[in-house]
């Protein structure tokens, strides 16, 4: 079978799309034929060698998303064929999602959304599981003010829209002017480009997806939790008795289930900016890396 591997750390030209033996199912464990993945920051990371300690050890196979259908169902009781979408934790485990059959436990898939394609279910499970979790966090719902800090982005896209599902009143700080009209789309209630328009205090919680640390911003109290893990810790913010987080996402079924059911009830949009053959894959890392990107880069098998 094929899977897109490194085996050694550089630039684009590392990526090779190469044979390698089929994974053998552990009994927790499910087959998925691969149907699509997708491109994610950590993954431009891991090949440069930026990660550093804690990287897996190569040749590896890169990826932390899939969408595809059941080959073995091992214990899982999933029939034979069902659509099935999931994160693997990639640096922690090893296991890429970059190849034509992978072997994941049962516990880190869903059944996929049936009102979207798997190309588009593919796109969805590090980003939603990331904004999923951290809102869990955040302790988000019904009449809190939130704050997402990078909310044109991926994970912010869609915890604006979680956060408005939850009954929260959501406001947006992006980067560019041309971002605003794309996150009230999503459902924010203010958008600015300009962080010293934020009312001090203002907010019950704030949701930092980039390490722009406006922690003036939350009220005494709250909550903050960035996912920016390359740009430190949050300042300490214990003298105003709140609470702060370095958020990292985790294999998660059941948040996957839930993630599959807001997409189907329309309360959940996803966005696909652009798709490639996992034989363009370079081309796909290209568009990735020009960056102004309207939405996920997904990877087809």
């Amino acid at each position: 079978m094929r899977a897109l591997q490194i085996d050694h750390f550089g630039d684009l030209d590392v990526l090779a799309l190469v044979d390698v033996p089929e994974p053998h199912p552990a009994g927790d464990e499910v087959l998925v034929r691969v149907i699509a993945s997708a491109v994610n920051p950590v993954d431009d990371k891991t090949r440069e060698g930026a990660i550093g300690e804690g990287t897996p050890p190569v040749p590896m196979t890169l990826g932390w998303e899939l969408a595809g259908v059941v080959v073995q169902a091992g214990t899982s009781g999933l029939p034979t064929g069902e659509r099935v979408f999931g994160m693997s934790h990639q640096l922690a485990t090893g296991r890429g999602t970059w190849a034509d059959l992978v072997a994941i436990p049962a516990a880190s898939i869903a059944r996929a959304p049936s009102s979207v394609s798997l190309v588009e279910a593919a796109t969805l499970p590090l980003p939603g599981l990331t904004a999923w979790q951290t809102l869990d966090w955040l302790q988000v719902g019904q009449g809190d003010k939130l704050l997402v800090a990078g909310a044109a982005g991926a994970v912010g896209g869609l915890a604006v829209q979680l956060a408005r599902a939850r009954g929260a009143q959501v406001d947006a700080l992006v980067s560019r002017q041309a971002q605003i009209e794309v996150v009230r789309e999503l459902g924010a209630d203010h958008a600015t480009t300009d962080r010293t328009t934020l009312r001090a205090g203002a907010y019950d919680a704030v949701f930092d997806t980039f390490g722009a640390f406006v922690t003036d911003a939350v009220a005494d109290g709250g909550r903050y939790a960035s996912i920016a893990t390359q740009a430190g810790p949050v300042p300490d913010l214990s003298h105003r008795r709140v609470a702060t987080t370095v958020n990292q996402v985790r294999e998660d079924g059941n948040g996957l289930a839930e993630l599959a059911a807001a997409v189907d009830s329309g309360r959940l949009r996803i966005r696909v900016g652009a798709q490639y053959a996992v034989h363009s894959a370079k081309a796909a890392h290209e568009h990735f890396r020009r960056g102004r990107l309207t939405g996920k880069i997904a990877l087809v098998f």
